[in-house]
C-alpha cells in the first residue's frame, strides 16, 4: 500500500486541482457553484493526475528512463516495489476508475437535455485519459519529443478551467481564457522545474523535453516568463471585467480581485534563487513551493472575484 501511495505522487495533486478549483470559483463569482459537480469533478481529476503518475512510472521505468542517475524521489518500478507487469494492471483499473467518475459527473452535469454537451465532454474526457497514458508510454511518447509542456498548458490550464466552468454555468466566456492560461502556465512552470533538475539523466535517456531541447540556461529564462506571465495575464482579465467587478481606486473593498498580488514577492524571491542555481538537482528544492504558489494563486484570484 505505501509503494502504491509514493506512486501515486500525492504532492502532485494538488497543482491538478488548481484550475478545477478557479473554474468553481468563477462559477461561483456568476452565482451557479453547484456542490455536487465540484466534489465529482475533484475526484476525476485526481483520479487523471494519479493515472498519468502510474503511467510515467511504468513509461519511464519499462525505458531505463528511471536509473541511477535520476535525482528526484526514486519511483515505484525503479525500485522493484512494484513489477511492470502489476503497475499496468493498475493502470488499467485506475483508467476504469477514472472513466466512471468522468461519466458520473457528466450524467449529472447534462442528463437530461443536454446530450450533445454529454458526448463532447466525453470526448474531451477520453483525450485527458490518453494525454496522460502517453506522456511516457508507447512507441513514441510525447513527453519524449519535448511536447510535455504543450499538453501541460493545454490540459491543465485550458480544458481544467474552461471546462469545469462550463459544467456549472453551460456558457462559454473566452475572456475567462486568461486566468486559465495563468493556470496553465504555473503547470508547466513546475512541469520546467522537473525537467531541469532531471537533464542531464534525460539526455543519458533519450528523453528529449523541452527544457532538454533549450538547454539548461535558457530553460531558467523560460521559467522566469511561466512564473511572471500569470499575473501579466490575469491583472489584463480584470481591466478587461473592471466594470462588471466595479473596480474603485477609492474603495478598497472593491480592490479584493487584486489580493493574489500578495503572491508577487514570494514568486520573485523563488523566481530569482532558481535564475542563479547552476546545478540542476538543487533545483528540487523548488518544486514544493512553487506548486503551492500555482495552487494558492488559483484560489486567491478565484476567491478575490467569488468573495
Amino acid at each position: 500500500m505505501k509503494a502504491w501511495i509514493e506512486a501515486a505522487r500525492p504532492r502532485t495533486l494538488p497543482l491538478s486541482l488548481s484550475g478545477i478549483i478557479l473554474g468553481g470559483l468563477l462559477a461561483k463569482w456568476k452565482g451557479d457553484l453547484n456542490g455536487i459537480i465540484f466534489v465529482l469533478s475533484c475526484s476525476t481529476t485526481i483520479l487523471f493526475q494519479v493515472l498519468s503518475n502510474f503511467a510515467n512510472d511504468y513509461g519511464d521505468g519499462i525505458k531505463g528512463t528511471d536509473n541511477e542517475h535520476r535525482i528526484g524521489p526514486q519511483r515505484a518500478i525503479q525500485s522493484g516495489a512494484i513489477s511492470h507487469k502489476t503497475m499496468f494492471t493498475g493502470i488499467i483499473i485506475t483508467t476504469i476508475l477514472s472513466l466512471i467518475s468522468a461519466i458520473a459527473l457528466l450524467w449529472y452535469s447534462f442528463i437530461p437535455g443536454n446530450w450533445n454537451d454529454f458526448f463532447i465532454f466525453i470526448g474531451l474526457g477520453i483525450a485527458s485519459i490518453l494525454a496522460a497514458l502517453f506522456y511516457t508510454m508507447g512507441k513514441k511518447p510525447y513527453g519524449y519529443m519535448g511536447l510535455g509542456d504543450l499538453f501541460v498548458f493545454i490540459f491543465f490550464g485550458w480544458v481544467a478551467v474552461l471546462g469545469s466552468e462550463y459544467l456549472y454555468t453551460r456558457t462559454l466566456d473566452w475572456s475567462t481564457l486568461l486566468p486559465a492560461s495563468a493556470v496553465g502556465l504555473f503547470s508547466v512552470a513546475v512541469l520546467n522545474l522537473n525537467n531541469m533538475r532531471d537533464i542531464e539523466s534525460d539526455r543519458m535517456s533519450g528523453k528529449y523535453t523541452f527544457a532538454l531541447r533549450i538547454g539548461f540556461q535558457n530553460a531558467k529564462y523560460y521559467q522566469l516568463f511561466l512564473m511572471n506571465m500569470p499575473f501579466i495575464l490575469c491583472l489584463v482579465f480584470l481591466l478587461i471585467k473592471k466594470e462588471t467587478i466595479s473596480i474603485q481606486l477609492e474603495n478598497l473593498e472593491s480592490l479584493k480581485p487584486f489580493i493574489f498580488f500578495i503572491l508577487f514577492i514570494p514568486t520573485t524571491i523563488i523566481r530569482r534563487k532558481i535564475l542563479y542555481t547552476k546545478e540542476p538537482q538543487k533545483l528540487d528544492l523548488y518544486m514544493k513551493p512553487v506548486a503551492f504558489i500555482a495552487l494558492l494563486f488559483s484560489v486567491l484570484f478565484g476567491m478575490g472575484l467569488s468573495l
